[in-house]
């Protein structure tokens, strides 16, 4: 299997961090979206990444989908519950997480624009969804070790994405002093070689 994304993607890097979990083997291809040699509109109509390509042709997308995916094809590391409730708990944690890295990357795009041209009021309302994300992330997790009680799973995965994207394209978000608790969680999670190996160049 192939993937299709950038090194900087929080949702790319989620898929990479599962992928490495689950040790299934697979060629990565750097390709953006907005550049214009771009293959991604060819296995993804709505030109987003990442994309997993299948041996047999079929394309994947949308992280959520494809983590989905492949927790299901290697019984190594679950990463996602079988039991409903504890299923749909940490679903709501990668929900949260991308909508927090939804939020982010709108107002990354909206700053690339002329400053003429940007909404102030856009980005605002945008900040404010990462703002309250961050406080009930850090609610939720309290004084756990883990996201969820089942252990080490997605829902840490994608949060820990999300907070490092933070710090990747946002170092204003002081989330490490305001939530001392998720700065303990980020903290475990940077020492494992899925993190390790999945970090953005330095500069990028």
């Amino acid at each position: 299997m192939k993937l299709l994304g950038s090194l900087t993607s929080p949702f790319v890097r989620k898929v990479r961090v599962v992928l490495a979990e689950k040790r299934i083997d697979y060629d990565f291809e750097i390709d953006s979206p907005w550049t214009e040699d771009t293959r991604v509109p060819q296995h993804n109509p709505l030109g987003k990444v990442p994309v997993l390509l299948l041996d047999d042709g079929l394309s994947i997308f949308d992280s959520r989908v494809i983590v989905e995916y492949l927790d299901h094809v290697s019984p190594v590391n679950k990463l996602i519950p079988e039991t409903n409730r504890q299923r749909i708990q940490v679903k709501r944690w990668e929900a949260l997480a991308d909508g927090m890295c939804d939020a982010a990357a709108t107002v990354f795009l909206e700053r690339k624009r002329e400053k003429a041209r940007q909404s102030q009021e856009w980005i605002s309302r945008q900040l404010k969804k990462t703002e309250l994300g961050l406080k009930v992330a850090a609610q939720d997790l309290d004084e756990k070790n883990w996201c969820t009680q089942e252990g080490y799973g997605l829902a840490d995965i994608a949060l820990g994405c999300a907070l490092a994207y933070f710090d990747l394209r946002f170092p204003e978000i002081e989330w490490r002093n305001s939530y001392p608790n998720l700065e303990r969680l980020y903290h475990k999670l940077a020492k494992r070689p899925s993190f390790k190996e999945t970090e953005p160049p330095a500069g990028s």
